[in-house]
């Protein structure tokens, strides 16, 4: 792509905060730096906002609640749909901004500037279906269940998603009538901000979604601590999971936590070998592996390990890492230096104990890859319980492969971890996929399919994979309170 066009992409990206309709800087004009981790550049320079924005923003989306939940569901599914309109008329242009912040190719970055847009369009008509209840009274009173939005939502959002994660929790929480601050990753910046710029563009009025970017600390404080704020909804780390919910304990808000996944991958005796191969290299190297429910242990059944692992070490050794810009790369750079120190620690531990890698499993380098953070798909063999990757999640290309023998075994094994988000298992037995389906202790299940994900299904996890649903009619309940009203009309 032609460079000057993607500087002038780039340059058009708004770099401060979006409050109450309105473009401003941070108090005293403090920013932060934004790297292309495919190049280690310096690529923007954003808005560094901290307490005082971020009250300004509550108070911004406190003001504009009222309005905005006295629209009628078609009237605020109407501006859903003008918002979904908006993304697929620049989802080319979204994709180049995401790709040059975040690193993922190209193709990936315009699918998920897609999904956000189908998100949006779901939910503007699936608030038409928010159905209250009447309730027969025993002495002839109007019993009524209504659902009310719950008034302004705080949106944290990671850096492997930077706009799907916005689009998944900003669509259901102003479909019913919330408003909305949000927070994305100091990562990712430029794809929430552009994202907000076509909002802007089409006037969403004032208030509903506000963005503040900046020091997670002071900000996410704020959002915990204020009780105008009256749900936070957050995806990433179980570490940063589990602080934000305790911060939010004394302003008792509602909560939706999607946190880290370690996800099984089965792959039982009669599966067809040719296709579990292809699903789990489109799996795993999907955004390189930095995916919450990637496969992150692979189970292999032994009959079939031998078979299984030559294919699939010929088919990973085709995955093409390069820049996110290059139109045949198949998975671009990590985010950070610290995810590669991960990955070699995982690799070091379990090498020393007896572990095999069979391709990959060192940095990337040469003049294409030196200034950034690439690392070659790794596929390991003989992992075992004593071993830090079979219980860590490792957010990157790496394939360990875990034998077993008996089902009762490899349900055990994939259950040991405090992870429960996504799992996955291959087998043509009926009886099995019902029984393996049912035992396995995970919030989604993908049984002969790689696919877990879509607006109309609930997407979350259990233990400590978090709680609450994004997605599907669930998803859109995690927005809604509960009101009963007693009418009594006979005198």
């Amino acid at each position: 792509m032609d460079k000057t066009k993607i500087e002038t992409l780039i340059e058009e990206v708004p770099k401060v905060l979006f409050i109450n309709g309105q473009w401003q800087e941070a108090d005293g004009g403090k920013q932060t730096e934004v790297i292309n981790p495919a190049t280690g550049q310096v690529i923007a320079h954003v808005a560094n906002a901290g307490e005082k924005e971020t009250e300004q923003a509550i108070t911004a989306a406190e003001k504009a609640f009222p309005k905005w939940s006295g629209l009628t569901a078609d009237e605020r599914g109407a501006w859903l749909h003008k918002m979904a309109d908006a993304i697929r008329g620049a989802a080319k242009d979204l994709a180049v901004v995401m790709t040059i912040e975040q690193g993922k190719p190209l193709n990936q970055a315009e699918a998920e500037i897609l999904s956000g847009a189908a998100c949006l369009d779901w939910n503007a008509e699936e608030v038409k279906r928010l159905k209250g209840e009447t309730i027969p009274g025993p002495t002839g009173e109007l019993l009524l269940v209504q659902h009310e939005p719950l008034g302004v939502v705080a949106a944290i959002t990671p850096w492997n998603f930077p706009s799907a994660m916005i689009t998944r929790k900003m669509a259901p929480a102003i479909a019913v009538g919330n408003t909305v601050v949000l927070k994305p990753s100091p990562e990712t910046p430029l794809s929430a901000l552009a994202l907000m710029a076509l909002f802007d563009k089409i006037g969403l009025p004032a208030g509903v979604v506000n963005i503040v970017t900046g020091d997670a600390k002071a900000i996410g404080g704020v959002l915990t601590a204020d009780n105008r704020v009256r749900k936070l909804t957050f995806t990433g780390s179980t570490a940063v999971g589990k602080m934000l919910f305790a911060q939010s304990a004394d302003t008792v808000k509602k909560l939706s936590l999607e946190l880290g996944g370690h996800a099984p991958f089965i792959v039982f005796e009669d599966a067809n070998v040719d296709k579990v191969v292809a699903d789990l290299v489109a799996a795993k190297f999907r955004n390189n592996g930095q995916v919450c429910t990637s496969p992150n242990r692979i189970f292999v059944h032994e009959s079939i390990q031998a078979t299984f692992t030559e294919k699939l070490v010929s088919a990973v050794e085709q995955v093409k890492i390069a820049n996110g810009l290059d139109e045949n790369a198949s998975a671009g750079p990590l985010i950070r230096e610290d995810a590669i120190e991960k990955i070699d620690k995982q690799l070091d531990d379990a090498k020393g104990k007896g572990a095999k890698i069979l391709s990959g499993g060192e940095r990337l380098t040469g003049a294409e890859f030196d200034d950034g953070y690439f690392y070659k798909p790794t596929v390991i063999t003989g992992i075992t319980k004593e071993m830090a990757i079979f219980y860590e999640e490792t957010f990157g290309p790496v394939l360990p492969i875990i034998t077993f023998n008996e089902d009762d075994e490899v349900i055990e094994a994939a259950n040991d971890t405090l992870y429960g988000l996504a799992s996955y298992f291959y087998t043509n037995d009926i009886g099995r996929i019902a029984e393996v389906g049912r035992r396995l202790q995970y919030g989604m299940v993908g049984v002969n399919s790689i696919n877990i994900s879509y607006p109309q299904t609930p997407f979350g996890g259990v233990k400590h994979s978090g709680f609450g649903r994004e997605n599907g009619a669930q998803g859109l309940s995690d927005y809604i309170q509960v009101k009963f009203l007693n009418i009594t009309y006979k005198k």
